[in-house]
């Protein structure tokens, strides 16, 4: 039974770290003329109302994407990242925030390919609501993106990137992610592969990192702590992105945004981030 739903959490500080990676990295696989697909395996609803009960209900917002939304010293990279989620809110006032797709919809040419999956019935009429207008390039599934990411690979154009982001509700998410990894790894081993995933307490969120260091030579791992884990064992105190054949640029735009990002959107003790690289 899926209960998750992206809405109660959108634009926390994961999002913020998450599509600040996105946006750079789709930016970097546009600069080459040869098209490139992007693949979305837990798509969500695609955009999200912050006025809504369901932001408004937890208002993680506010100490994400709030907290930046009127900074006028913003580094580099996340002025980047905030300039296109203002895109999506006229008249300056904080309205709405973006998914995934709508970021890499922004960023993507008429060439290149969407290719997005979405298992939440609720979440996948939203989704080709928002993307009723998506034209050709654009492709939604309602399914299982683990399985789904099977039948596109290696995609045509042999580029691609591909965002892995399940929610995690259940603990068969972690081993999913390592299976699903390992299978898209032997299909098409030069695509690039970023899987989002929660800091919580838990085994198998601190041992995912290292499960997936095992699986590739070329690798990045970035996380941010906003606080340090409570000690009942609940709720997320940060998250990270593990990225297989990440841009050669990423690693240097993550070293000036992360320190910053830690001190901003730090919730108290225990607030930081790591960053990690292997290979070219």
């Amino acid at each position: 039974m899926l209960s998750y739903r992206h809405a109660f959490h959108a634009g926390n500080h994961a999002d913020v770290l998450k599509h600040l990676v996105l946006v750079h990295i789709a930016r970097y696989m546009a600069q080459k003329d040869a098209p490139f697909w992007y693949i979305d395996t837990h798509a969500g609803a695609g955009a999200y109302d912050l006025e809504g009960k369901e932001a408004q209900k937890l208002a993680e917002f506010c100490d994400g994407i709030g907290r930046l939304w009127q900074r006028g010293d913003l580094p580099p990279a996340v002025e980047e990242y905030v300039a296109l989620v203002r895109q999506l809110n006229s008249g300056g006032k904080l309205k709405h925030y973006p998914g995934s797709p709508w970021f890499a919809n922004q960023i993507l040419r008429e060439d290149d390919r969407l290719r997005l999956f979405e298992l939440h019935s609720s979440d996948f009429r939203h989704l080709t609501n928002n993307f009723r207008n998506g034209g050709r390039r654009l492709s939604i599934t309602a399914g299982d993106g683990f399985a789904g990411l099977k039948a596109l690979l290696p995609p045509p154009s042999r580029r691609a990137f591909v965002l892995i982001d399940p929610s995690y509700e259940t603990k068969g998410d972690y081993l999913n992610v390592v299976k699903a990894l390992e299978d898209a790894l032997k299909r098409f081993a030069t695509g690039t592969y970023a899987v989002w995933y929660p800091r919580l307490a838990r085994s198998e969120s601190r041992q995912l990192p290292e499960k997936m260091k095992a699986l590739a030579a070329n690798w990045l791992h970035a996380s941010l702590n906003v606080s340090k884990a409570k000690s009942d064992g609940f709720g997320m105190h940060g998250s990270g992105l593990f990225i297989i054949n990440p841009p050669w640029t990423l690693a240097e735009t993550l070293r000036a945004a992360l320190p910053w990002l830690a001190e901003t959107l730090s919730q108290g003790e225990g607030s930081g981030f790591t960053l990690e690289q292997q290979g070219a």
